[in-house]
C-alpha cells in the first residue's frame, strides 16, 4: 500500500511522535497566558469534558483524555489547588470520587473557548476548508485503524 504514495517521511514521523499536537499545545498555552488564563492545555481537556458533563468519575476523564490514572490524579490535584474542580466521594462507594467544576472552573468556559478558537484559527491559517475536511477524514481513519474506538 505505501509504495503507491510519495511520503514526506519526516512529516509522517513528526505527526506520529506528536510534534504537531505539541506545537499546537504550546501555542494554546501561550495564548491562555497572554489572555490571563492560568490553565494548561491538559487542564483545558479536562475542563471541556466537565463543561459538557459535570460530576463524572475520574476514570471517565481518563478515558476521554487518553490519560492514565496517575497522570489524571496529578492533573486533578493541581486543578483542585487552583480551585477549578472539587472531588466529592460517592456515598455508596467512598473509594469513588465524582469530579465537579467549581464556580471558578465554570466561569472559565467562555474565555477559554474564545482563546481556543483563536488558536485553532492561527494553526489552520492558509488551509482551505476542503483540505481541512480531507485531513479530518484521514485522521479519523488513522485513529480508527490504530485504536479500539471506532465511533469518533
Amino acid at each position: 500500500m505505501t509504495d503507491q504514495f510519495e511520503f514526506d517521511i519526516r512529516l509522517i514521523f513528526a505527526i506520529l511522535n506528536g510534534k504537531v499536537s505539541a506545537a499546537i499545545y504550546r501555542k494554546l498555552y501561550r495564548n491562555f497566558k497572554k489572555n490571563g488564563l492560568d490553565i494548561t492545555p491538559e487542564q483545558w481537556t479536562v475542563l471541556i469534558y466537565l463543561w459538557e458533563k459535570d460530576g463524572v468519575k475520574q476514570q471517565d476523564l481518563c478515558d476521554a483524555t487518553f490519560k492514565d490514572k496517575p497522570s489524571m490524579t496529578r492533573l486533578l490535584d493541581n486543578m483542585e489547588r487552583q480551585h477549578l474542580v472539587v472531588r466529592i466521594s460517592q456515598e455508596q462507594d467512598r473509594r469513588t470520587n465524582l469530579i465537579y467544576l467549581t464556580k471558578t472552573g465554570k466561569d472559565l468556559e467562555e474565555s477559554a473557548h474564545q482563546i481556543t478558537i483563536q488558536t485553532l484559527n492561527e494553526a489552520l491559517e492558509g488551509i482551505s476548508a476542503e483540505e481541512l475536511e480531507i485531513c479530518q477524514v484521514v485522521m479519523k481513519q488513522i485513529f480508527r485503524n490504530t485504536t479500539e474506538i471506532k465511533d469518533i
